[in-house]
């Protein structure tokens, strides 16, 4: 039988005081994570806990949840005793994670020397790295009564939590070897390792380490967080609690649409009691309004802890000022007007590239399935692939998705692929080391294969494969299901990145080898792919709420500082006029009403494709189909 949410609360406070309690945020981008991170943070530090809430994901938004500058420094969160946030800002922790590196060789080394060190620390595994570090600092810190980590989505917090493995394992290896890594000689970075190995000791620690999963009652939401749980348990780390976030709640269940998804629901509820038998289990109802702000918290909290609300006229007067908002016109959600075949159809006799972006579990996946359907109905070869680690293109196809190109059985001219991020690394390495066999010799090959242990390389593979396909012309259509935001970013920008970096690889050479040469004109020809508008839409996809809005303005803009425009913005999961007929829904609907209007405003420049909340999974050709149909029409 599972455990209540008041023994969860319980097993978390008897905990011992005399050192810091950490509680790990994860699951599939979208969630709820940061605002059931952010609710937790509210309850303990209102109990009168000194916490921290820090974010590890590259696209954070602690900021706009709580209404006030956050950024890189700890900074004290307003209207609230004892609570402190930090977003860890990649670039600002490459710097200082590079002058700390640096400082104790510059009373040991030449100039010359220094240059080289910094030029190894300006590869792309750096940023990951520096990011990493930071989030270590945190387990080593005793300030705090809570540290709450608040991750990025799924694939890459299973990548974050095994890296003290992989950076221990591989610091140690090295050690016996040349005495390299990809960070810098051993003997400086030897401090590292025992920090690495002090973190993973805190995070095996179920007394110490609260991990948490966030899910949402649906079936891709829960095979992710199966699938998670499982990883982490093989490098010793338990799952403690899951939040199932959410839910309709039972009241509003007043016509058939809000019935059958209100059955759905409860039917992934069981299911995640049948999957996680020994685990706390705690569910949170949808709100008829955003999640943020101190009041907002509170009352999440009340409900999540299952205590009573301290200061209920607080909320209700919160309530009450939600309500005085403006209300806006309603707005049609066809897309007649749009010029649907520019963005998705290629020119005769060119290809054309279909980018899906925007913040995690806004429908990317579905997206980019129903994308690559709509066009292979077309005539267009098209291939469907997958850059994000948490894949889920087979679940939404509902056929199987390998990491071979693999033909779509009912849909002619459509193929579909996964990046295997473990077989991309095995490949790229056997690629680079082939090569240098026949111009190297045995310890400058076994100086390699040590750099090429590093976690790094499993990045640079991935992009590896993912360009493979992108300078191909095996396909008219590529439709590329990307990792959440932050990710997206760092995977466009690897190309700038490594093609500064190719001649120093293991540091064996000056020269640029004609591989390499080969390489870079590959990555130049993806490069300039992406800045080509008639030959690449990048589409954001995001809900109608605040933080999905301002994670891909932001990331649009950064794309756009490297000359790669967005000319696609899909507003989904907009609740239907008539479905609407409830004060709870009728409040939803209007709130993403103020918000399509804030997307048609910000987003000036691209065209915007609404697309209507369904009322069940979208799962199988057949559904993915006419659905294409109906937001695609006959274009």
């Amino acid at each position: 039988m599972n455990k209540t949410s008041s023994e969860a609360t319980n097993k978390t406070t008897s905990k011992t005081t005399s050192k810091t309690e950490f509680i790990f945020f994860s699951g599939k981008g979208g969630v709820g994570k940061t605002s059931m991170a952010s609710t937790t943070a509210v309850y303990y530090a209102n109990m009168g806990k000194k916490t921290m809430i820090v974010t590890t994901d590259p696209a954070a938004n602690l900021s706009d949840v709580f209404d006030q500058e956050i950024g890189h420094n700890i900074t004290k969160i307003n209207g609230i005793e004892h609570l402190y946030a930090m977003e860890i800002d990649p670039d600002q922790s490459t710097k200082e994670y590079k002058e700390r590196s640096l400082a104790p060789m510059r009373e040991l080394f030449d100039e010359e020397m220094i240059k080289i060190a910094e030029e190894q620390l300006s590869g792309p595994c750096t940023e990951e790295m520096a990011s990493f570090d930071k989030f270590i600092d945190f387990m080593d810190d005793d300030s705090y009564d809570i540290i709450i980590f608040d991750t990025a989505p799924t694939g890459h917090t299973i990548r974050l939590l095994e890296l003290p493995v992989d950076w221990s394992k591989h610091i140690e290896d090295s050690s016996k070897g040349s005495g390299q890594t990809c960070m810098g000689p051993v003997a400086l970075i030897q401090e590292s390792k025992e920090k690495y190995d002090r973190a993973l000791s805190k995070l095996r620690d179920s007394k110490q380490t609260d991990f948490v999963f966030v899910m949402q009652p649906e079936q891709t939401s829960l095979q992710e967080t199966v699938r998670a749980s499982n990883e982490l348990a093989q490098i010793g780390v338990t799952t403690t609690r899951i939040i199932i976030n959410g839910f309709i709640p039972e009241s509003e269940i007043v016509n058939p649409f809000f019935k059958t998804r209100y059955e759905m629901q409860q039917g992934y509820k069981e299911k995640a009691h049948e999957a996680f038998p020994n685990v706390t289990i705690q569910t949170m109802e949808l709100f008829d309004g955003e999640l943020k702000g101190m009041a907002m918290f509170k009352k999440c909290g009340a409900k999540l802890f299952n205590v009573p609300l301290e200061n209920e006229a607080l909320v209700a007067n919160s309530d009450q000022e939600e309500a005085k908002e403006d209300s806006v016109p309603r707005m049609n959600l066809d897309n007649l007007d749009l010029d649907i075949g520019k963005l998705i159809y290629p020119e005769e006799g060119k290809r054309k590239h279909i980018f899906y972006s925007g913040k995690g579990g806004v429908g990317k996946t579905s997206m980019a399935c129903l994308t690559a359907v709509k066009t292979a109905n077309k005539g267009f070869k098209t291939l469907l692939m997958t850059t994000d680690p948490a894949a889920h293109i087979g679940n939404v196809l509902d056929k199987p998705v390998t990491d071979e190109v693999t033909q779509i059985d009912g849909i002619s001219n459509l193929f579909a692929v996964k990046i295997d991020q473990k077989k991309a690394t095995h490949d790229y390495k056997e690629s680079i080391l082939k090569d240098a066999r026949l111009n190297f010799d045995a310890n400058t090959i076994q100086a390699m294969e040590e750099e090429l242990d590093s976690p790094c390389t499993e990045e640079m593979a991935s992009f590896q494969k993912f360009m493979e396909y992108a300078s191909g012309d095996a396909f008219e259509v590529i439709v590329f299901d990307t990792a959440p935001t932050g990710h997206t970013l760092r995977l466009l920008e690897l190309p700038m990145d490594w093609s500064k970096q190719i001649q120093l690889k293991a540091g064996v050479s000056t020269e640029i080898s004609t591989a390499d040469k080969i390489q870079k004109a590959r990555f130049d020809k993806v490069i300039n792919m992406m800045k080509n508008k008639e030959e690449t839409t990048f589409g954001f996809v995001m809900y109608p709420e605040k933080t999905p809005i301002i994670e891909a303005y932001r990331a649009s803009e950064e794309l756009k500082s490297v000359d790669v425009h967005t000319q696609l913005i899909v507003a989904n999961l907009i609740i239907p006029d008539d479905q609407a007929v409830t004060p709870f829904f009728g409040n939803r609907r209007n709130m993403q009403e103020k918000y399509l209007k804030e997307i048609h405003d910000q987003f000036t420049e691209s065209q915007v494709l609404k697309v209507p909340m369904q009322e069940k999974e979208i799962r199988g050709l057949e559904m993915l189909t006419l659905m294409s149909e109906n937001i695609f029409g006959g274009k």
